[in-house]
């Protein structure tokens, strides 16, 4: 939301939301009860597919196979990560 204030004019309070945004996303995973690393390597693969979200939703950019292709890898992932038995 900062990027759309800076780069399409979008209202200051577009910013504002975003930095609350950003800060909340900083925070939220301390609170998780599992390893550190574990738990910011999850939300980066939830982070790539909300990113692809969002430019289409936000923007217009409409992903392509490779976009989808990747975010499901990502997803895999993010499934492996969380729930393999250990």
């Amino acid at each position: 939301m900062i990027w759309k204030t800076i780069r399409d004019g979008k209202p200051a309070w577009w910013a504002l939301a975003g930095g609350v945004i950003l800060l909340l996303y900083g925070i939220i995973p301390t609170f998780q009860t599992s390893h550190f690393g574990r738990v910011y390597a999850v939300y980066g693969g939830f982070f790539i597919v909300i990113s692809l979200v969002w430019g289409w939703k936000f923007d217009g950019n409409i992903p392509d196979v490779p976009d989808i292709a990747g975010g499901l890898i990502a997803l895999g992932g993010v499934m492996v990560m969380m729930y393999w038995p250990r």
